[in-house]
């Protein structure tokens, strides 16, 4: 059985040795992701209506100014959608594709010398359709089940936390196929991942306190090592018990 120190060591040793590639790779993500998210976020507005008995104020006509707010308001709407929109699409399309080359790289970084050119290998690897079909549903599964109950959703996520190592080795696996190894791979251990997730949370304050800076020249590449340490566990566990080969 793993522990949390282990791939922690492990992760660091690694990330040394390829340190300025790790930290780009690291960081392309975060921005490319951090689009995506931006973009999804929705925005809100409040409006507020007084009727107190005039229809003037300051020598403007209160129903004009009425018509201009709703067309203002009307456009950020607009503009909300739109954003919602293109950072799905970013998501889909770009994200979930760089997401498998990174950790592909992340996970070959613990054996060779990796380039950071590797986190476009999703893009090449002739099986793009079967990523970004595969990523899709992932998402989709862990949000229809968020919108159940949180914990369902935080479960699931766990569940399929090893889906986009799989494909980053098996770019053309069958998504089936890919969800059950993960599956199979996380079962009895979602606890001790999420809880080596939260052991993060220290590492994320110092990059807030930093303004970033921490969390791009150590805490994401920190991060993402360690992950690619836990799915290196894994697989040797799933060649040992013979469901993978």
């Amino acid at each position: 059985m793993w522990t949390r120190e282990q791939l922690k060591n492990n992760a660091k040793i690694n990330m040394k040795r390829n340190y300025w590639s790790c930290v780009a790779v690291a960081f392309i993500m975060s921005v490319v992701e951090g689009i995506g998210a931006a973009g999804g976020v929705r925005s809100g507005s409040q409006s507020a209506v007084t009727d107190n008995g005039y229809s003037s104020y300051g020598g403007y006509d209160i129903g004009d100014m009425s018509g201009t707010f709703t067309a203002i308001a009307s456009v950020l709407v607009v503009i909300g959608l739109i954003l919602v929109v293109f950072g799905l699409l970013l998501n889909i399309f770009v994200g979930n594709v760089l997401r498998i080359g990174a950790n592909k790289f992340f996970v070959r970084n613990r054996t060779e010398m990796t380039r950071v050119g590797d986190i476009f290998d999703g893009f090449r690897s002739g099986h793009y359709g079967n990523i970004v079909l595969t990523m899709f549903l992932k998402d989709l599964y862990v949000t229809l089940w968020t919108l159940l109950f949180i914990i369902p959703g935080i479960i699931k996520e766990l569940e399929y936390m090893m889906v986009p190592y799989i494909l980053a080795e098996n770019p053309g696996m069958d998504q089936k196929e890919a969800f059950a190894i993960s599956k199979r791979m996380m079962d009895g251990e979602k606890m001790d991942a999420f809880v080596l997730q939260l052991s993060f949370i220290g590492w994320y304050l110092l990059a807030a306190i930093t303004c970033g800076l921490a969390g791009i020249f150590y805490v994401n590449p920190y991060m993402e090592a360690t992950m690619a340490e836990l799915y290196a566990y894994n697989k040797g566990k799933a060649f040992h018990e013979g469901y993978i080969q």
